[in-house]
């Protein structure tokens, strides 16, 4: 029983380990996880009797034959992360007790134990439960008002100029009219695989059935969108540091907006931060997608990219144009050559 146990625990850990560290990229994850089945393992070596090993009967297990369809499929990774947790987690609760009578000065060990997975593996599940956005190329931020033609003709040129997303971003518009103009795109620019993200409001990207919605500094907290939506939406957050970076995905972000990189007529008020910023931010925010925003026109692609940024988000440069659906084109091309040319710098040797 020891031995078939401590194997379980062990395997849901690295379960659990690997998501954290291939899916998620999180390092402290990973490092407590390495840290949990290391301690197992010594745990296990301080069993009392002979090795364990020596006990092993798989063919003679009755329970190797006992199954349910459930553990035959997982819903999503998210599914995978509870399903670990839970078999290390019991695993652990089985072990405390068989050691009450076997080992009482390892029950102890092995309760503390359990106590530090649940909050790793909890961690694990909730990162995994956000859902993560596409690396997005260029988001349009459409703003009627910065429009030189109708923003339903802004929309569909730049979906035909190579846009993967577009953020409804209307301030002083009802909640109807809204509603409206969002499920307009979704029916625009579904078919052509490019997202739609509403901006600040969480009813009317639900009520559309937008892909997500983008909240800023000041708007709804992060975990508050995720109370409400669940993980129906990615959730986009504004940030200005990496402390805000790592709020943001711990609280559920699906991607995160960085800026402002340049002086920006959307909100004059705030101070340039500058490609440069990126540099500082991206570690933070580890794989998880972003947008740098702000000002952004073809040469400021160029230093975004310079400074590893691998998406933009554009407002004036697409809406304000005669052809926004070359000027969308043209900044497609700038953020891929970009990323192409970083990529091939980063590679030791590559000509």
């Amino acid at each position: 029983m020891a031995d078939a146990v401590f194997n379980r625990a062990r395997e849901g850990l690295r379960v659990l380990e690997d998501l954290a560290r291939f899916v998620l990229d999180d390092v402290d994850r990973v490092e407590g996880l390495k840290q949990a089945r290391h301690a197992l393992t010594e745990v296990a070596g301080r069993w009392p009797g002979p090795s364990m090993v020596c006990s092993r009967d798989t063919m003679g297990d009755v329970g190797t034959s006992v199954s349910t369809e459930a553990e035959g499929r997982r819903r999503d990774l998210q599914a995978v992360a509870a399903a670990a947790g839970r078999r290390v987690t019991e695993a652990l609760r089985s072990l405390e007790e068989l050691a009450k009578v076997e080992a009482p000065s390892l029950a102890g060990t092995l309760e503390q134990l359990r106590y530090s997975i649940y909050d790793l593996a909890g961690h694990v599940e909730t990162s995994l439960s956000a859902g993560r956005a596409p690396q997005w190329s260029v988001c349009l931020l459409l703003t009627e008002d910065s429009c030189q033609r109708p923003w339903t003709e802004v929309a569909a040129a730049a979906i035909d100029g190579g846009v993967d997303c577009i953020q409804l971003r209307e301030k002083s518009l009802g909640t109807a009219e809204l509603i409206r103009r969002a499920r307009h795109l979704v029916d625009l620019a579904g078919p052509r695989n490019v997202s739609v993200i509403v901006n600040d409001r969480v009813d009317v990207a639900l009520a559309a059935r937008a892909d997500g919605v983008h909240v800023g500094v000041d708007d709804m907290d992060p975990a508050d969108v995720r109370s409400l939506a669940g993980n129906s939406l990615l959730l986009g957050v504004t940030v200005r540091t990496p402390a805000d970076a790592e709020t943001a995905i711990a609280r559920g972000a699906s991607y995160c907006g960085i800026g402002p990189m340049f002086a920006s007529p959307t909100k004059p008020e705030l101070v340039p931060a500058g490609p440069e910023h990126l540099v500082t931010m991206l570690p933070a925010l580890g794989s998880v997608p972003h947008l740098a925003i702000g000002g952004i026109d073809l040469a400021g692609v160029q230093q975004v990219t310079r400074a590893g940024g691998r998406g933009v988000a554009v407002c004036h440069g697409i809406c304000g144009a005669t052809d926004p659906a070359e000027a969308s084109r043209a900044l497609v091309q700038a953020v891929q050559a970009g990323c192409l040319d970083a990529t091939s710098e980063a590679v030791p040797g590559h000509a």
